[in-house]
């Protein structure tokens, strides 16, 4: 891998509104701070760092395999589920890591650009619709609603932001939200 790959620059966080009345725009602004939450936690690393895998327990888990899962669960479950889009799914059915694992032009630069792109996918897939309105794919014979769908991203954001927290600490000391 060329280890001179660009920086990732951070990006400016806003919390959502506290006196949000809109279930469905608070959902999007929570799910806005931790995507750049998301962004920021690679921000400033080297391939070496972005690709480093420290967890013996996870030995895919990278800050950059992080972002690489969170574009394909944006993918699948916001523009492939919720708005029907044709776009291919970034899971491979009989491997469950291969979206996890840093591939030789995996760079942090190009990971978190394919993050991003899927924000505006994710986002016109869903536009105008509704928090009660239904998925326009079913999962498994199951039938979601738009808040669910959100929801769910939001969690898995959530959760994942949490580990990579600890991978970038482990990266270059850097703690914080």
């Amino acid at each position: 891998m060329s280890h001179t790959s660009p920086a990732v620059d951070p990006l400016e966080r806003r919390w959502p509104s506290t006196s949000a009345d809109d279930e469905l725009r608070l959902q999007w602004e929570f799910l806005a701070f931790l995507r750049v939450t998301v962004v920021n936690k690679i921000a400033g690393l080297d391939i070496d760092q972005a690709a480093a895998t420290p967890l013996p327990t996870s030995p895919f888990m990278s800050l950059a395999g992080v972002v690489k899962h969170l574009t394909a669960v944006e993918r699948f479950w916001l523009s492939i589920v919720g708005g029907g889009s044709d776009l291919p799914s970034l899971w491979v059915a009989d491997d469950v890591t291969a979206e996890w694992r840093v591939g030789e032009g995996d760079t942090p630069a190009g990971v978190v650009a394919a993050y991003r792109a899927q924000w505006s996918l994710s986002e016109r897939a869903l536009a105008h619709r509704s928090a009660g309105d239904r998925a326009a794919r079913s999962v498994d014979g199951e039938e979601h609603t738009v808040r669910w769908l959100l929801s769910h991203v939001i969690q898995e954001t959530a959760r994942h932001v949490g580990h990579m927290d600890v991978l970038r600490e482990m990266a270059d000391g850097t703690r914080g939200e």
